[in-house]
């Protein structure tokens, strides 16, 4: 059916083909239901031998649950650089900051013991803030797809991202598996940083009331904003709206209660699938014309592959590598603190980067 075709209501809500980022089939398998197929996974891989029974790999305890989910995580970060550094455009705007980074932030963590301190904690609340903000991109994305103006409602998806995704985690079952985070000051800082686990564990219950009470009071806010903006033309993104709220539950029941103990499972699952996909529909096709595939029938599965299996490779290292090699642990921390730093500027909708 045209654009033109299309039923008056269809057009209101944005459920056209050009109300997706790539097309129906590509976005709601990659972009929309992975929040729910991930919720799925982790219930049924919950008490399996998958998820609980362990191995020794590398003299370390494992299990293949948090094998696979530590070789995508570590494998999503790295994909980031197909996009900073391999596509031209990019790296250009971007010299200084690609090239001398990554160098200074490793340095810091081989010559500093407080460096490799302060990057413990970095990681784990970035790594927070980071993923609401890839819900919050591909939601601005949507809104751009359906005909709206780049700024227009902005700042209230923003805090709405930030509220859904870090609110669950403050007031939440998972708190303090972030918050743990601090005993990384152990031996280097003063008392009141390896403290905090403690001091957050005794506030957990007023904290907790705090987030339900700011969250609900934001969401009644951003619900009644959005409708004065609608008055004003706004255009409602149905992908955009499922977007917004099957990561919002997600998150509220996975960080918030973590049911079946598989919280960064879950959560991690549906951001490296989305992330992957991204990348891959932004920078695939580069990728292939640098390797010389477009000529080949196969050229597109040769590229995913070499794509996916490049990530994979690397996420493999990363997860494997011993934790008490300094070196190796400050490599990986740097590609994820790069990861988030980069993710925070080379993708735009006002620049129409995407």
């Amino acid at each position: 059916m045209s654009a033109r075709a299309e039923p008056a209501s269809a057009a209101l809500l944005g459920v056209g083909r050009a109300a997706y980022i790539v097309g129906p089939l590509y976005d709601w398998a990659f972009f929309l239901l992975p929040p729910l197929v991930a919720l799925a996974a982790g219930a049924l891989i919950a008490g399996t031998p998958f998820a609980d029974a362990t191995f020794r790999l590398h003299g370390e305890k494992v299990t293949w649950a948090g094998l696979f989910i530590g070789t995508l995580i570590h494998g999503h970060l790295a994909a980031v650089l197909l996009r900073s550094h391999g596509n031209a455009d990019v790296f250009r705007r971007h010299r200084l900051r690609f090239l001398v980074a990554p160098v200074a932030l490793f340095a810091a963590m081989m010559l500093s013991m407080w460096a490799v301190a302060c990057v413990s904690v970095l990681v784990v609340f970035w790594d927070v803030y980071h993923s609401a903000l890839q819900t919050f991109g591909l939601g601005r994305i949507y809104d751009a797809r359906a005909g709206n103006a780049p700024a227009l409602g902005r700042r209230l998806d923003l805090w709405l991202n930030l509220v859904l995704y870090a609110g669950p985690i403050l007031g939440g079952a998972t708190m303090l598996l972030h918050f743990q985070s601090f005993d990384a000051f152990e031996g280097v800082g003063p008392a009141f940083f390896t403290a905090v686990p403690a001091l957050m564990t005794s506030s957990h219950r007023v904290i907790s009331w705090a987030v339900i009470a700011a969250g609900t009071s934001y969401l009644v806010y951003y619900a009644l904003a959005y409708r004065a903006i609608c008055r004003r033309g706004y255009r409602v993104s149905f992908p955009k709206v499922w977007l917004l709220v099957s990561t919002g539950l997600c998150s509220i029941y996975t960080w918030g209660f973590n049911p079946w103990g598989q919280a960064f499972f879950i959560m991690n699952l549906f951001h490296a699938v989305q992330y992957l996909a991204l990348v891959w529909w932004s920078e695939g096709g580069r990728l292939r014309r640098r390797l010389r595939l477009d000529a080949l029938r196969a050229g597109t599965p040769i590229a995913v592959a070499l794509f996916l299996g490049g990530v994979l490779v690397y996420g493999v290292w990363a997860e494997l590598a011993p934790a008490d090699d300094r070196a190796l642990w400050s490599i990986t921390q740097t590609v994820a603190l790069m990861h988030f730093w980069y993710d925070g500027f080379i993708w735009s909708v006002t620049r129409k980067q995407v």
